[in-house]
């Protein structure tokens, strides 16, 4: 099964969650996101998998979000994509990808969910 991990070096869930894959004797693709952001397909797949709207993915702690007026909540899912894809930091992280399947690694042992 294909394993896929977008993951953010500098973010300590990041790492817990690629080095409890690890661990587990997981080898996953790494997706550094913010040198690689996804498309927007990918993206829109991602969320599918995840069964969570844009907005759910969306780090509203970010300057971006703000600056970007995606604290409107009538914008939708459409555009917080075109967001994300612009601005990839807004992504929340990590997210693996396992098959048709996905988990956000929030906290880290959620990802074991889905392998």
């Amino acid at each position: 099964m294909a394993l896929t991990i977008y993951h953010n070096p500098r973010c300590a869930k990041s790492r817990a969650t690629l080095a409890l894959l690890e661990a587990r004797g997981q080898h996953p693709t790494v997706v550094e996101y913010l040198k690689t952001p996804p498309s927007a397909a990918e993206l829109k797949q991602i969320l599918k998998l995840l069964g969570i709207s844009a907005r759910e993915l969306l780090r509203t702690k970010e300057a971006e979000y703000k600056a970007a007026g995606l604290d409107n909540p009538k914008l939708s899912d459409e555009k917080i994509v075109a967001a994300m894809v612009k601005h990839p930091i807004l992504i929340e992280r990590p997210i693996v990808v396992a098959g048709k399947k996905a988990a956000l690694g929030r906290p880290p042992e959620k990802v074991l969910e889905i392998l």
